[in-house]
């Protein structure tokens, strides 16, 4: 009996442009700090995630997500709702970085191909794939301990630019002013260009 697969669907799922990298976007080698103190994906939260990247050639971005015992769901393996979050990371990392507009996750879609075992590291490349008025698809491919390891997971995603208001209305007021704060801030990005 041959087993029954869904067609694949088209990514992205809408006519788009080629993403334009913004001028100022960090070049290949550039290791991105972390884009606030707090955040569970690149902050120094306790038992976040603590993912690192790095800019490659041809706008990918690099991640990688050490998975610790804090991170596991089933015995020895990494919980799939903490697998999703390093990947909306990632994706967003990129989507920040690349393009240097905020934009907020609109629909994350994973397909998990293989088990994360804890003590493992997670190697992440996210690539923007078009972008479609506000609409900015990005995808990417997750690898056991190397870069060219074996794939575990892979993701999609719906990103949505918003304006610097989306953060100022529907944000924590001691959040936003601890991120106002920090040495490091956006206000160098474009906000609805």
């Amino acid at each position: 009996m041959s087993e029954k697969r869904r067609p694949a669907t088209p990514w992205p799922p809408v006519e788009t442009e080629a993403p334009r990298f913004h001028p100022e976007a960090p070049g290949p080698g550039t290791e991105l700090a972390m884009h606030y103190a707090e955040c569970f994906g690149c902050g120094d939260v306790d038992n976040g995630l603590h993912m690192r990247s790095t800019v490659g050639d041809g706008g990918v971005v690099y991640s990688k997500f050490p998975v610790t015992r804090a991170h596991q769901g089933a015995p020895g393996l990494a919980h799939g709702g903490l697998l999703a979050c390093a990947f909306d990371e990632a994706l967003g990392s990129a989507v920040g970085n690349l393009l240097r507009r905020p934009a907020v996750t609109g629909k994350l879609e994973t397909d998990f191909l293989r088990p994360v075992p804890v003590g493992t590291t997670l190697f992440i490349a996210a690539r923007v794939d078009g972008v479609a008025g506000r609409k900015i698809y990005a995808s990417a491919d997750g690898h056991l301990d190397s870069a060219d390891g074996p794939v575990a997971l892979r993701a999609r995603g719906l990103f949505v630019q918003v304006g610097l208001e989306h953060f100022t209305n529907h944000g924590d007021p001691d959040a936003l002013s601890k991120f106002t704060q920090q040495p490091r801030r956006r206000e160098d990005w474009d906000i609805n260009p």
